[in-house]
């Protein structure tokens, strides 16, 4: 597994069922669920439960084809943009999205979600908000100053951006760099909610060792103020899983505002 250089994930790709198994399905051998479950989910639920962070538009960037990290906005926006760099992940996503024969099964996730909002029995209705809201799916180049090029999006009202920054970074003036990026795609004042893993060096998805960009809490916070933004909360959670897949030591979820 080490013979090679690591690989990129917006440039080699992964295999997006694989890594849903892996990181966050309901396998009783999926022993990441404390952590990219339902420390995610809850503090989503009691960050969007406030209130403060709502409208029209949000617009989601995340590692693969993760979902979980949607319930919680669903009941806020009524539209949900979906930029991923790959057509393997968008593919994966939209048979979720469609109900498709063979779709991965989010069921826990979204009872999960229930749980924590005290209703676990209303978790069809909690993914068919999902399904409403995430009208669209799009490819996307990180690299262009237009991610979305030729089609130019509305200004966001929020972004979210789950783990993404973590593989895409090969150091932290690019971490600086998507940020601004990010920002440039947001309303004055708009949101943005960044969830990573701290410490982190590599990931594995099948028999392929993937780069991460390794950070801490300091730095990423520095890295959002510099970029003009105000940090509304920051929850850090030390890691449970034991596993040699991949070497995070805790994970972090920062909600800030744009200061102008």
């Amino acid at each position: 597994m080490d013979s090679g250089p690591r690989k990129l994930y917006h440039v080699h790709g992964f295999d997006s069922r694989q890594h849903l198994e892996c990181y966050v399905s309901d396998k009783p051998d999926m022993v990441f669920g404390e952590d990219t479950l339902k420390f995610p989910i809850e503090i989503l639920a009691k960050t969007f439960s406030i209130g403060h962070i709502n409208g029209d538009v949000l617009i989601d960037l995340s590692l693969g084809s993760l979902v979980q990290h949607l319930y919680a906005p669903s009941d806020f926006f009524q539209h949900i943009i979906i930029l991923k760099v790959s057509d393997r992940c968008i593919m994966e996503l939209k048979r979720w999205l469609d109900t498709r024969t063979g779709a991965f099964d989010w069921g826990h996730a979204a009872k999960l979600h229930g749980e924590i909002q005290g209703n676990s029995d209303d978790f069809q209705d909690k993914e068919g908000k999902v399904r409403l809201a995430a009208k669209h799916v799009m490819k996307c180049d990180l690299e262009k100053e237009n991610m979305t090029d030729p089609i130019v999006l509305p200004p966001a009202d929020c972004i979210i951006s789950a783990w993404l920054l973590d593989v895409v970074c090969k150091d932290q003036d690019d971490y600086r760099r998507y940020l601004r990026k990010f920002s440039r795609m947001l309303k004055p004042q708009g949101h943005i909610i960044l969830i990573g893993s701290l410490n982190m060096t590599y990931y594995t998805v099948g028999k392929d060792k993937f780069h991460a960009f390794t950070y801490d809490e300091d730095f990423a916070r520095k890295a959002l103020i510099g970029e003009g933004f105000v940090i509304d909360n920051c929850k850090v959670k030390k890691r449970t899983a034991v596993s040699d897949l991949i070497d995070y030591k805790a994970v972090i979820i920062i909600a800030a505002h744009k200061e102008k």
